[in-house]
C-alpha cells in the first residue's frame, strides 16, 4: 500500500499557529484515532507542549539569525564581534587631551656681572606625571613625556622670566615648560602563564578602558601591540640625543623612528564595554622554527640550524606553532599596565588642573643638599591648563557602533574619497582624542590663485566641551588628527586641519493656542520640541536651517492652532558665553532657507533654556 502523502506546513512561527496546525493535522490524518480537542484532554496537553517547544525554538532561531547581521544585532558582544570583523574597533571611552603648563622657580646667581638662573636647582618631572582636576577629584590626567627644566631647545623651549626682586636685582626666576597630557589613570594587573599553549588570552575587566600602555614578562621582555598577530614589525621611538644635548647642533626631531621586528606581540579587542581581551601568539621559545617547520633546502647541509634528514611526515598545522604569529608567553608572569578614564567629563575647563602628585620629581643635580632653599624650590612646582581639555567622549552607542563599523568597512583602512577622510577622522583611536564635527573640501582657488587643487584638502573640525557644546579643537588634537590621517592618506594627498566657524543662534516663535489648552504648557512643549531639533548631534558643518521645517515642527505640537512667526537671530560675544563670530542671517536667507557661509561653519543653539523664546499671540 502506497504511503499517504502528508501535507506539512512550514510557515508556522509561534505558539498559536503551531497549535492550530497540529489540531488540523490530527483532524485530517487521524480522525478516528483522536477527536477530543477539549482544553483539558491529554491529547491537547501534548499538542500544546509541542507548540510551546516550537515557539521557543523559533524565537531563539530568529534571534540568533538576527544577531549575525550587523544591521540588526542588538547584543553588545555580538555587535563588537561583527565590528572587529569589519575592521572597526568599538570605543568604550575616549580620552581628552590638553596642554599643561608646568612651572618651577630657580634662585638667581651671579655670573660675571649678570644675574642668571641657577640650574643646579633645576627639577626633572617624570613621564606619567599625574594631575587631578580641582573641580572633580575623580578626573585625572597624566603627562606623556619627561619634563626636564635643565634642558631647553627649539622644540622644547623653556620660558624664563623674573619672579621676584631683591632690591633692584633678580632674586628668583620663573621657568615654564609645556607638556601634553591625556586624561586617565594608570592601572596594573598581572597574568600568569604556565605550560605553553597556542594563542592564549587574558581578559582585563574594568570600566572605561582606554588602551594598554605596556606589557613586560618576568625577564623584562617587552610585548608589543599589533593589529594582528601576523604583523611582525612595529614602529618604535627613542629620544634623539641631538635634540636634548645643549652642546650639539639642535635637531628639530625630538624622537627617532625605528622599524623593529618583534617576536613577542599581542592584540587587543573589546569583548564588551568592560572587558578587554589580550591575545598572544602560538610559537614556543624552546623550539626553533627550523625544528618545527624544516626548510627542505637546508636538509643535509651540515649547518648548525639544519637537519640531517626528515624522519617524520610534515603537518601543515605546524605553521601555527612557529613564531609566525608571535611567541606565546609560557612559564612567566606578565605585568600589564593599562589606562582607564576619559569620557565627556574629562573635557575639563581651563585653569582646573592645578593639583598634582609630587611622586618622582627629583633635582637634576643629585648633589643638591636637603636644605631650606632646596625645599622651597621643590615646593615651587605649579601646574595649570590655559585651555580647556577636549577630545573626551563617552562610549559609542549601539547605533553609533553599528554605523561606524559599516563606514569603516567601506574605507578599507585607506583614504581615497572625501567620505573616507571624514570616516577616518571621526573614528580616531580613543587614546588620542575625538573629533566631534568634520567637513572636508579641496583647497579653494583663492588661496593659491591657480584653480582648485583636489590633492590639497582642507578639513574643518570642531570638538565638544564637557557639557557637549561646540568649541574649536586644540592644536594638540588637530596635530594628532593630522598624524593619524597621514597613516592612511594617498601619497600625493596633502591635508590641512582648520577650525570651522561656530555661529550661535537664538530662536523666537509666535503661536496661536487652541481653546481649552494651557498657554504655558503649550509653550513648554514647543520649546522642548525645538530643543530636541537643535540638539547638536543633529547638526553638521555647512548644514542650512529650513524655516519651513521649524514651522511644521511647531504646528505638530499638541495645542498649537497656528504658527504665526519663526525668527532665527545671531548672537555673539565671548563675554556672554557665545562664539565671537557674527553672521548676517538676513542676507543669507533665501526662500525660507538660511544658508551657511562660503567658509565652513555650523549653526549652534547653545543654551536652549535661554535661547528659545516663545510667545502666545491672540487670534
Amino acid at each position: 500500500m502506497a504511503q499517504l502523502q502528508r501535507n506539512i506546513k512550514y510557515t508556522n512561527r509561534d505558539f498559536n499557529t503551531f497549535r492550530n496546525a497540529l489540531i488540523d493535522y490530527s483532524k485530517t490524518y487521524f480522525p478516528s484515532t483522536f477527536n477530543d480537542f477539549s482544553p483539558d484532554s491529554t491529547g491537547m496537553l501534548f499538542m500544546e507542549m509541542a507548540s510551546y517547544v516550537g515557539d521557543v525554538l523559533s524565537f531563539y532561531l530568529d534571534n540568533q539569525i538576527q544577531e549575525t547581521f550587523i544591521q540588526y544585532a542588538r547584543q553588545e558582544k555580538n555587535l563588537f564581534d561583527l565590528s572587529y570583523m569589519l575592521g572597526y574597533r568599538p570605543k568604550v571611552t575616549t580620552a581628552a587631551t590638553v596642554d599643561i603648563a608646568i612651572f618651577q622657580q630657580l634662585p638667581a646667581k651671579v655670573v660675571g656681572t649678570s644675574f642668571v638662573p641657577d640650574f643646579d636647582y633645576a627639577l626633572k618631572i617624570p613621564e606619567n606625571f599625574q594631575l587631578t582636576s580641582n573641580e572633580n577629584s575623580s578626573i585625572k590626567f597624566i603627562t606623556e613625556d619627561v619634563c626636564d627644566f635643565s634642558v631647553s631647545s627649539s622644540q622644547d623651549p623653556t620660558d624664563i622670566s623674573i619672579f621676584s626682586l631683591s632690591g633692584t636685582n633678580p632674586d628668583r626666576f620663573l621657568l615654564k615648560k609645556t607638556r601634553k597630557a591625556i586624561s586617565g589613570t594608570i592601572n596594573t594587573t598581572t597574568a600568569t602563564f604556565g605550560t605553553p599553549s597556542k594563542f592564549p588570552t587574558f581578559d582585563i575587566n574594568a570600566s572605561n578602558i582606554i588602551n594598554v600602555l605596556d606589557v613586560f614578562d618576568s625577564a623584562n621582555n617587552e610585548y608589543f601591540e599589533v593589529l594582528n598577530l601576523a604583523q611582525d614589525t612595529v614602529f618604535t621611538t627613542k629620544i634623539n640625543a641631538s635634540y636634548t644635548d645643549p652642546n650639539a647642533v639642535q635637531d628639530d626631531a625630538p624622537n627617532l623612528l625605528n622599524l623593529k621586528q618583534v617576536q613577542r606581540r599581542f592584540t587587543t579587542r573589546f569583548l564588551n564595554s568592560t572587558t578587554l581581551q589580550l591575545g598572544f601568539g602560538a610559537g614556543t621559545v624552546s623550539d626553533t622554527d627550523e625544528d618545527i617547520v624544516p626548510n627542505p633546502d637546508n636538509v643535509g647541509t651540515g649547518l648548525a640550524f639544519s637537519k640531517d634528514k626528515l624522519t617524520a611526515a610534515f603537518s601543515p598545522l605546524n605553521f601555527m606553532f612557529t613564531d609566525t604569529y608571535g611567541i606565546a608567553p609560557a612559564n612567566t608572569t606578565l605585568t600589564i599596565r593599562y589606562l582607564t578614564g576619559g569620557g565627556l567629563q574629562s573635557n575639563v575647563a581651563s585653569g582646573t588642573l592645578t593639583n598634582f602628585d609630587t611622586a618622582g620629581i627629583v633635582f637634576v643635580n643629585p648633589n643638591i643638599a636637603n636644605n631650606t632653599l632646596a625645599n622651597t624650590i621643590f615646593a615651587s612646582v605649579a601646574t595649570n591648563n590655559v585651555l580647556a581639555a577636549d577630545g573626551g567622549q563617552d562610549a559609542d552607542t549601539i547605533e553609533e557602533t553599528r554605523q561606524n563599523a559599516l563606514g569603516s568597512f567601506q574605507t578599507q583602512l585607506r583614504t581615497v574619497t572625501q567620505q573616507d577622510y571624514l570616516i577616518r577622522a571621526l573614528s580616531m583611536p580613543a587614546n588620542i582624542g575625538t573629533i566631534s564635527k568634520a567637513y572636508i573640501q579641496p583647497t579653494k582657488v583663492a588661496e593659491y590663485g591657480i584653480g582648485e587643487l583636489p590633492t590639497i584638502l582642507d578639513m574643518y573640525v570642531l570638538s565638544y566641551n564637557a557639557t557637549k557644546q561646540l568649541r574649536t579643537a586644540s592644536s594638540t588634537l588637530k596635530q594628532n588628527l593630522k598624524t593619524y590621517l597621514s597613516e592612511y592618506r594617498m601619497i600625493n594627498d596633502s591635508i590641512k586641519i582648520k577650525d570651522a566657524y561656530i555661529i550661535n543662534i537664538t530662536c523666537e516663535f509666535d503661536i496661536i493656542v487652541l481653546p481649552n489648552f494651557n498657554n504655558n504648557n503649550v509653550i513648554l512643549s514647543c520649546i522642548e520640541a525645538l530643543t530636541e531639533y537643535f540638539a547638536i548631534d543633529n547638526w553638521n558643518i555647512n548644514q542650512p536651517i529650513l524655516l519651513k521645517e521649524l514651522s511644521i515642527l511647531l504646528d505638530k505640537v499638541e495645542g498649537v492652532q497656528t504658527v504665526t512667526n519663526v525668527l532665527i537671530k545671531n548672537i555673539a560675544g565671548a563675554s556672554k558665553g557665545y562664539s565671537d563670530f557674527s553672521y548676517d542671517l538676513n542676507a543669507a536667507t533665501n526662500n525660507g532657507v538660511i544658508y551657511p557661509s562660503v567658509d565652513p561653519m555650523i549653526f549652534e543653539l547653545k543654551y536652549p533654556q535661554a535661547d528659545i523664546v516663545g510667545r502666545v499671540v491672540p487670534l
